[in-house]
């Protein structure tokens, strides 16, 4: 058997692994469901599946009134995600002792990997067509839910109450977070008259009764390679409420999920010189195979342009 251009390095693979920036929420708002292989199947249940109302009266001598979990076995299959750093050989030899150039690679290379995983995330959670055309409004720019005429308490909580499975988690964008959390009526809501100042998510969560507030805060370089940079937020002006199941398996309803197969792994190989420079390198590639998909598109409501631009 051929050995493998790129033998997979423990010690790369536990940077990679560690490698957690607190600002992406792609693993919050998309939870990881292991599967054991790279083609997997699940269940997509129709709602009223678990909102049925059998007879459970069983005569003396009758028997039991049966019941079906009917659903649409769906065939999907995780996509490799993954990027290569080349590392000069003369980086290696010439770095002080206390820096590790190929696990500095490992971890700028998960960096960028986490970027693209969050504007995949951003792009479901995000997207008005990812939810039930009666599980989505638009606001126009008078109803938005940082105007102080608006009831944002009233909307949200209406909102809230529309799909047959309560969303239990609501995603905001930083910018829609931070003018929400100063809306004088929400603090009021919270606080009584005597509120003041600003909101926490523990408290916004205990308003509308949900398990957690989440705020995406991440940039993004938005510029194509050669041009100058523009950075942008990922996660827009937007709300999003959606059910995340309690513990996430590939027969539970929740409103989306990442299909994982396996761990992220850090390989390398090596570049002979000529390849890369006069004395070569070594070639850090990191990867994971993982395929975002929504479940239950009935289980969330979404606001587009939630909050005032700027």
């Amino acid at each position: 058997m051929a050995q493998s251009p790129y033998p997979i390095d423990p010690h790369l693979t536990a940077i990679a692994i560690a490698y957690k920036n607190q600002s992406y929420i792609a693993d919050i708002v998309l939870p990881r469901i292991e599967v054991g292989k790279q083609a997997f199947t699940f269940i997509q249940y129709g709602m009223d599946t678990f909102f049925n109302t059998p007879d459970t009266l069983i005569g003396r001598r009758s028997q039991a009134n049966q019941v079906t979990m009917e659903g649409v076995e769906i065939t999907d299959a995780t996509e490799d995600h993954g990027l290569e750093a080349p590392v000069p050989q003369a980086d290696v030899d010439n770095a002080d002792e206390r820096y590790d150039p190929l696990g500095n690679a490992a971890a700028l290379t998960s960096e960028l990997i986490e970027i693209r995983r969050e504007i995949r995330a951003a792009a479901i959670i995000f997207n008005p067509a990812t939810y039930d055309p009666a599980l989505r409004t638009t606001l126009a720019t008078t109803d938005v839910l940082d105007n102080p005429n608006t009831d944002a308490v009233s909307l949200i909580s209406d909102a809230l109450d529309k799909p047959l499975m309560r969303p239990n988690q609501m995603t905001f964008g930083q910018r829609g977070w931070t003018k929400f959390r100063r809306n004088a009526g929400v603090i009021k809501a919270i606080r009584g008259t005597n509120g003041g100042g600003v909101v926490t998510k523990e408290e916004v969560a205990a308003l509308f009764e949900v398990n957690e507030v989440v705020v995406g805060q991440a940039f993004g370089n938005q510029a194509r390679k050669g041009q100058a940079a523009s950075m942008s937020r990922l996660w827009g002006n937007h709300l999003a409420l959606t059910y995340k199941a309690p513990v996430m398996s590939r027969e539970t309803p929740t409103f989306a999920g990442t299909f994982t197969w396996g761990d992220r792994i850090a390989s390398q190989r090596e570049l002979k010189g000529g390849e890369m420079g006069l004395r070569g390198g070594t070639a850090v590639l990191v990867g994971e195979s993982v395929k975002e998909r929504v479940i239950a598109s009935q289980a969330g409501y979404f606001f587009e342009n939630a909050f005032s631009q700027g």
